[in-house]
């Protein structure tokens, strides 16, 4: 071990502890999270999660828990990372600029209800508060996993997470622990949830889609004919 890198690893889990002992008190917002969470994807709604950098590959490695499974095998769950479609943003922020690039795709997906979750150490990212200003606007929960607070992005959002450690690093990985959390609550509440909604409306849309050309006649009538 060379001077320069002696004690890296004891000064990185000295902060790790230091957070933790706060992050405790996180596990009943964690649960009614999780509880609320699985109503909502029980009753047909969806999860739209969103981070930059490091914060998105966090973002993603939550829908991918949902979509796919935590650890037991059940129905997979709706959850959109929505840094994850590259062409929709790329197309957005080359045609609308870099901070709408979360918003623009909340305006889209998201319903009333549906819940919004964002993801920053800094919670100063200006692309994730007009993403929570949209989901704000549209009806839907907005939920953030933060570092320290106060931040921009905690006052945004209804509810917050968020990790008090001045290391980024520390705070994405207490994110990773929330985020395995977070699904362990949802598939704790999920057959509690599926027996009130009831099984079949998981996955599904929650008001009805038209196919077809919609047209507009004179008058203002409309009419949908099929594709």
């Amino acid at each position: 071990m060379t001077p320069a890198t002696e004690g890296l690893l004891e000064t990185h889990l000295t902060l790790l502890a230091e957070a933790l002992l706060p992050y405790r008190s996180s596990e009943q917002l964690l649960a009614r999270w999780g509880t609320e969470l699985a109503g909502t994807l029980a009753g047909g709604g969806r999860l739209l999660v969103a981070g930059n950098g490091g914060s998105a590959a966090e973002a993603q490695h939550l829908t991918a828990e949902l979509v796919g499974k935590l650890r037991d095998d059940r129905q997979p769950l709706s959850a959109i990372a929505l840094h994850a479609e590259t062409s929709a943003l790329t197309a957005i922020g080359n045609d609308y600029g870099y901070d709408e690039v979360f918003a623009r795709q909340v305006r889209a997906h998201g319903r009333k209800n549906d819940i919004l979750l964002l993801m920053s150490t800094s919670g100063a990212s200006a692309n994730l508060l007009a993403a929570a200003r949209a989901g704000r606007e549209a009806g839907l929960r907005c939920w953030a996993f933060t570092g320290p607070a106060p931040n921009p992005l905690a006052d945004a959002c209804h509810e917050a997470l968020a990790i008090a450690s001045p290391a980024s690093q520390v705070v994405q990985e207490l994110h990773l622990v929330s985020t395995h959390m977070l699904c362990e609550y949802v598939d704790r509440a999920l057959p509690t949830a599926l027996a009130v909604a009831g099984p079949a409306t998981v996955g599904r849309p929650a008001t009805p889609v038209r196919t077809g050309v919609e047209v507009v006649l004179d008058g203002g009538d409309r009419r949908v004919e099929a594709g």
